[in-house]
């Protein structure tokens, strides 16, 4: 009997914080992987190492989400990395990239606001549309959300909205995909210590004592505790979970 192929998932923003981890997780797992770098490509190139020490396959390909136009010429490489792996589809997206803002509603601008809707809303919405052929019926997508649409905190308004955005968008996703067998979910991380926003709950004692001390478990989030939340919802025993929103913040704000 031919061995199960193993499956493959590809993660934007794969190369460092929260994807790295991600990425690293589902390596353990046994997942190959395709990560996408928007600018540092020597981040990339160290997770890659970390992947082929675990054994994992890999392909490591330039992305900035913010760019649509780009989306087809990128599904385009995809496409031959997969048939490099006598492949014809990947199992798995994760849409992950991005970046944040922290400006008070009545400040933030116009162009400001559209960053945010390039990167996180237009941007997953439509790379998901130009990969739909590539993933594997019976696949998962997960969208990458925030804790910040359950709790407000000023200064994320932008954001935020995005993310509420892709929320609805997942369950559309799982409506629409559903015919495929394409399960569709959201994950929203609580604060975690990366070097997302400039590091500032990793780095800052006072906000990341604050947060502390409005999470249930006493403690600011690490990215191990959402890399494995990832792997285990791409996992086997996690198939029948679908259209659902999942929090993973220690219980911010409960």
């Amino acid at each position: 009997m031919a061995d199960t192929p193993s499956p493959i998932t590809l993660i934007t923003g794969g190369s460092r914080g929260l994807g790295r981890n991600a990425a690293l997780h589902l390596g353990r797992a046994g997942h190959d992987l395709i990560l996408t770098y928007r600018s540092n490509q020597g981040e990339a190139e160290a997770t890659a190492t970390e992947l082929q020490a675990l054994g994992r396959r890999f392909a490591v390909l330039p992305l900035d989400v913010g760019d649509s136009a780009s989306f087809p010429a990128f599904a385009g490489r995809v496409r031959e990395v997969l048939a490099g792996w006598h492949r014809q589809s990947f199992d798995h997206l994760v849409n992950n990239a991005g970046i944040g803002l922290h400006v008070p509603f009545a400040e933030t601008t116009a162009a400001q606001l559209d960053e945010m809707y390039r990167i996180h809303f237009k941007g997953p919405y439509l790379l998901t549309q130009a990969l739909l052929p590539l993933i594997a019926d019976g696949g998962r997508i997960l969208n990458v959300s925030s804790g910040l649409t359950r709790f407000s905190v000023p200064g994320s308004s932008a954001y935020a909205a995005m993310k509420g955005a892709i929320e609805v968008l997942t369950r559309y996703q799982a409506r629409e995909l559903g015919e495929r067998r394409i399960s569709v979910n959201t994950l929203a991380p609580g604060a975690i210590e990366t070097d997302f926003s400039g590091g500032m709950v990793r780095d800052n004692p006072e906000v990341n004592a604050w947060i502390a001390s409005q999470t249930a478990l006493g403690r600011v989030g690490l990215p191990d505790d959402i890399g494995g939340v990832v792997a285990a919802l791409l996992s086997p025993d996690t198939h029948w979970i679908n259209a659902q929103r999942i929090e993973a913040s220690g219980g911010m704000f409960v």
